[in-house]
């Protein structure tokens, strides 16, 4: 007997060191050799616990950064993940504990009457007696198949895959944050240009009534006035209103209350980042939803592993020690000792097909983890590409609308001129009006989408387009 427990405790280890679960293949992803837009494009590696933090200072506000750091104390949303990522690493350390073998203590003193009728019982067998017994138990799985291994290696992926989905709802939060200051700022120069454009017209309208009055100008040039007034002034009723909801979506971004948040108008200058022009697609490793499906796919082939070891033996050694006696003067002696240690396996022989459809529904699972990495992966691409070609073609479009706006203020001062030398009547004088003040509109509106589209850059690119390997080597 000896010599056979180190053969016997070889054998454990030897098997000890196995798993069931298949070697992970990571789906092959139709990404290109590169940018359409711009950069090269490299596998990436997940890079999601690379530092993301104040990205929004590249804009240059101060009232930005104020705004982003209360919404990260106080988002009922953040909170939210942040519960959820705590509830995960519960259940990876549950999992892990089952490495560990499981100790335990007993103690019981009891008065019993045995039955006059019980089996094998004689008339020297007493009818009343004590039994008090103070012991202890062990018990330990040997993992033989790789099973509880497996069962840690996917609570380890999954609690990774949740911290990746909490730093993903921080980076889409914060962005989200970002992109409606910029919309609320981009409404408050609106209604900055429909004021002036209001005082403008009113203007106008004064010189019709005064060129009506003197008989040199016809009423219908008071009623076009007039209208171009009102038109405006409606305008700008209009933008206070989408401003109120922008500030109300902020408040609640931020955990306030929208009745008593608000944002003092003004017109605050938002610099647009200047961008690499060559942004490297590395930087797609740090997005922490790329991340997140693939350590999903960690934990669903584990989980492979996990069903296939059902199919063998689990042996479990188990042992218990202590003393029991009938009285308790010679209760803690050594007569009293008991002792029991042991091996125990157990075999499913005949389950009606149950783990056969345990490891088809793990694979199935693998599948759909595999087919969610490479929606992911495809989506962030078309993400970046969007925020890249949205970005050039932006801002070409914004030089041109840039000149059109000087054109149509010169057009209006050349034809407010002819109007008041009688050399043109009032419908030239209401276009060039129309022209100047859409043409104005649609340069801050180029100028917005620019903001936004840079916004949505950061938001695709993980939280910046700082180069991964030289913030890996800090």
């Amino acid at each position: 007997m000896a010599n056979r427990l180190p053969w016997a405790a070889a054998l454990v280890l030897l098997l000890g060191g196995c798993s069931l679960a298949p070697r992970m293949k990571v789906p092959d992803v139709p990404t290109g050799d590169s940018y359409k837009e711009i950069g090269p494009w490299t596998l990436a590696q997940p890079a999601d616990r690379l530092p993301r933090d104040s990205w929004w200072l590249l804009y240059g506000t101060p009232e930005i950064d104020d705004l982003e750091k209360r919404l990260i104390a106080g988002n009922p949303t953040l909170a939210s993940a942040l519960a959820n990522y705590a509830q995960a690493k519960a259940l990876s350390d549950q999992a892990r504990a089952g490495l560990f073998p499981t100790l335990g203590l007993n103690a019981g003193v009891s008065r019993a009457r045995e039955s006059s009728h019980a089996p094998l019982i004689g008339p020297t067998t007493p009818h009343f007696y004590d039994d008090n017994t103070l012991g202890g138990t062990a018990s330990y799985e040997i993992d033989l198949w790789g099973q509880i291994r497996n069962q840690v290696l996917a609570g380890e992926a999954n609690a990774q895959a949740s911290a990746a989905d909490l730093e993903n709802a921080r980076l889409s939060l914060l962005a989200q944050l970002l992109d409606d200051y910029v919309q609320l700022r981009s409404l408050d120069r609106e209604n900055a240009i429909l004021v002036d454009t209001v005082n403008a017209y009113d203007h106008a309208l004064k010189l019709t009534e005064q060129r009506h009055g003197a008989g040199i100008a016809a009423g219908l040039d008071v009623a076009q006035a007039q209208t171009q007034l009102e038109a405006a002034r409606s305008e700008a009723a209009q933008i206070l209103a989408q401003r109120a909801l922008m500030e109300h979506a902020i408040a609640a971004l931020l955990g306030a209350s929208a009745s008593i948040f608000s944002i003092a108008p003004a017109i605050v200058d938002i610099t647009l980042p200047q961008i690499p022009a060559d942004v490297p697609t590395t930087l797609l490793q740090r997005r922490p939803d790329i991340a997140a499906a693939q350590r999903r796919m960690i934990a669903a082939n584990a989980n492979i592993g996990v069903a296939r070891a059902a199919y063998f033996p689990s042996l479990t050694l188990s042992g218990q020690a202590g003393w029991q006696s009938t009285s308790f003067s010679n209760w803690i002696s050594a007569p009293s000792t008991f002792w029991a240690i042991g091996p125990n396996a157990v075999l499913s022989v005949l389950d009606g097909g149950l783990h056969r459809a345990q490891v088809a529904q793990a694979r199935a699972q693998f599948d759909a983890s595999a087919a969610d990495y490479r929606s992911v992966v495809v989506t962030a691409f078309q993400q970046v590409e969007d925020s890249l070609a949205s970005l050039n073609h932006y801002d070409d479009a914004a030089r041109e609308e840039k000149a059109a706006v000087d054109a149509a203020q010169r057009t209006l001062n050349l034809s407010m001129a002819l109007y008041k030398q009688g050399a043109a009547d009032y419908l030239t004088v209401v276009t060039s009006q129309t022209a100047l003040l859409q043409a104005q509109l649609q340069a801050l509106n180029l100028e917005t989408l620019q903001l936004r589209a840079s916004v949505d850059l950061v938001r695709a690119l993980g939280g910046g387009w700082e180069d991964t390997q030289r913030l890996a080597a800090r």
